[in-house]
């Protein structure tokens, strides 16, 4: 199970208890190890869908390669000679029912398959607005006033093909979100996720079955006026086999996400410009800054004011 130096953990069934220890790993980590929330995200359903996500990846090239989005790096994403081991499919918009139509039909998916992922759809959407309001809460922000329901979403399978030759390889890359919040439901059985802790070291995440991680990406960063952490992560080749991880992710408004007011005042001035989720992506992809450095050109000059 978990490490005897590794992530937090927050009891999803605890709260408020939880709150001050949820503050505290989202400001130290920028992420933690989620419990308890089964209510909303069976153990039976993230099953259920990671054998569909493995039938998915099961399908021929040509089939694959029609999941396209017009979001920068969305889609369909083929191993390259950075990450030969690593393919990926994506949803984005997986809150906007034609957009799951329109994903179930470019993979000309069964209608049970078609069940499993609009279920899965559902109750991770449910699950982020549940995660996003202790968020609101633990910052004393009025989450009625922030719209979270109204954010866009992301849905990324990952597929990282490991064989005993490729042990000690880069599964993917170092990097952070850009999201705001990103659901992970990591591999149950084959190790490899290692997040940056705050002294610049890469610390296991070792799979826990029935468990889910939970990243905050730059997004947060932004909307917390800096007091969040974007976590840094990677995903090493320690086991010869092969690895499904799937990562839902709640992006940001679809207009230009700030900080709520509560989170500006004198003391602490506005530290970022405003952005629009897919400006602040795009600008990622054009700079090549994947790990979260490209939040530096979004700084607010000091003599603008709030």
């Amino acid at each position: 199970m978990a490490t005897t130096y590794s992530i937090p953990i927050i009891d999803l069934h605890d709260f408020p208890n939880q709150s001050s220890k949820l503050m505290a790993a989202c400001e130290e980590w920028g992420c933690f190890r989620l419990l308890n929330h089964h209510e909303v995200l069976p153990s039976t359903l993230m099953s259920e869908m990671k054998s569909v996500v493995k039938s998915l990846f099961d399908l021929p090239v040509e089939i694959k390669c029609q999941n396209r989005d017009h979001t920068t790096g969305g889609g369909y994403m083929a191993p390259t000679a950075e990450q030969p081991f690593y393919e990926a499919l994506g949803l984005y918009g997986m809150d906007i029912s034609h957009s799951i139509e329109t994903f179930c039909s470019q993979l000309h998916v069964s209608p049970y398959q078609r069940e499993i992922i609009t279920k899965y759809v559902g109750a991770v959407h449910t699950l982020f607005m549940r995660i996003a309001e202790k968020l609101a809460e633990g910052l004393k922000v009025k989450s009625e006033n922030i719209g979270f329901e109204n954010w866009i979403c992301q849905f990324r399978m990952n597929k990282y093909h490991f064989t005993p030759q490729s042990v000690g390889s880069i599964g993917v890359r170092t990097h952070t979100d850009s999201s705001f919040i990103t659901i992970l439901q990591d591999d149950e059985g084959v190790h490899g996720l290692e997040v940056m802790d705050k002294f610049g070291h890469f610390v296991p995440v070792d799979p826990w079955p029935g468990t889910i991680i939970i990243n905050l990406g730059d997004m947060a960063k932004v909307w917390s006026n800096g007091r969040f952490c974007n976590v840094i992560h990677r995903v090493q080749c320690k086991e010869g086999t092969m690895r499904l991880s799937i990562a839902s992710g709640l992006l940001g408004p679809r207009e230009a996400i700030e900080p709520p007011t509560e989170l500006v005042d004198d003391d602490h001035p506005r530290v970022y410009v405003p952005t629009t989720y897919e400006d602040y992506r795009n600008l990622r992809f054009s700079t090549g800054l994947q790990a979260g450095e490209a939040l530096a050109l979004l700084l607010k000059p000091p003599s603008s004011g709030n």
